[in-house]
């Protein structure tokens, strides 16, 4: 240990030869905080992101500060309603859907879209509780049909449950009055609770909820896979910055995260 008696060359030499007794190994220095970005995640991707931006943070010594909000729908929180308003925002990941509107709105910068991860819809019910069969469309329909309750999130993948799936299932009449679309909270906790029997949304959503059961993935047949991209706001007065994070989201290095999350990264060679 250094005390105070230690002389300046004695610490130089504690510098050269940490391992020399007497002296105490620093540990290696950080990068020193350069530049900070807002990045703003649509659920989907909130898991993969907060595993990578810790990483980048850490690589590069830009600090990030995320903000969470759907893709679409009418909360406060919305992505879209975010960026109306002005809010601080470098950064926006949600799906590409979302994101193709905010580009023809002049939000986004056009030309800055990236393509990151692809996002399945599954099925969850509480922990405990007894698994359904949805593993053809005609089993999901008789599960939809027994089910007291239903929930799906007012997101992309709840949208397409509610103005598609349950149509092409021709059970729309009968499973829409017993059927929530859950805004800004995830389905996940709806069904935890107890709140809703059966619940839909992406995989990567479901995944971090505690207290509830994934059955699976929909049939097939039946998918909607939903791709999750990047863009930098077109206010944002860091679009260097951003360009790098966007890059390294969409980097090989990225993969790892993004599979660990329940989302497979986005075909390279489909990405600008």
């Amino acid at each position: 240990m250094i005390t105070r008696r230690t002389t300046f060359g004695a610490l130089i030499a504690c510098v050269v030869a940490p391992l020399m007794v007497g002296c105490q190994s620093l540990p290696p220095a950080r990068p020193a905080a350069t530049s900070e970005l807002n990045v703003v995640t649509s659920g989907g991707f909130n898991a993969a992101f907060d595993t990578l931006a810790t990483r980048y943070t850490a690589e590069t010594g830009t600090r990030i500060v995320t903000g969470h909000g759907p893709s679409m729908g009418e909360t406060p929180n919305a992505i879209p309603a975010r960026l109306a308003r002005g809010e601080a925002a470098d950064v926006v990941i949600l799906a590409r859907s979302g994101l193709d509107r905010l580009v023809a709105d002049g939000k986004v910068a056009r030309g800055t879209e990236i393509d990151l991860g692809l996002s399945k819809i599954a099925v969850a019910v509480r922990a405990g509780a007894a698994v359904p069969d949805i593993s053809t469309p005609d089993a999901l329909r008789a599960t939809l049909i027994a089910a007291k309750s239903v929930a799906w999130s007012d997101s992309a993948s709840g949208v397409y449950i509610q103005t598609t799936m349950l149509a092409r299932l021709g059970i729309a009449d009968q499973v829409t009055p017993k059927g929530r679309m859950i805004p800004a909270t995830p389905v996940g906790e709806i069904v935890a609770r107890g709140d809703a029997e059966i619940g839909f949304q992406q995989l990567s959503e479901l995944q971090p909820v505690k207290g509830i059961r994934i059955v699976g993935l929909l049939p097939d047949s039946l998918q909607k896979v939903t791709v999750f991209s990047g863009g930098i706001v077109a206010y944002s007065p860091r679009q260097r910055e951003a360009r790098a994070l966007l890059t390294y989201l969409s980097s090989p290095s990225a993969d790892a995260a993004i599979r660990a999350s329940g989302l497979e990264p986005a075909p390279r060679k489909a990405r600008p």
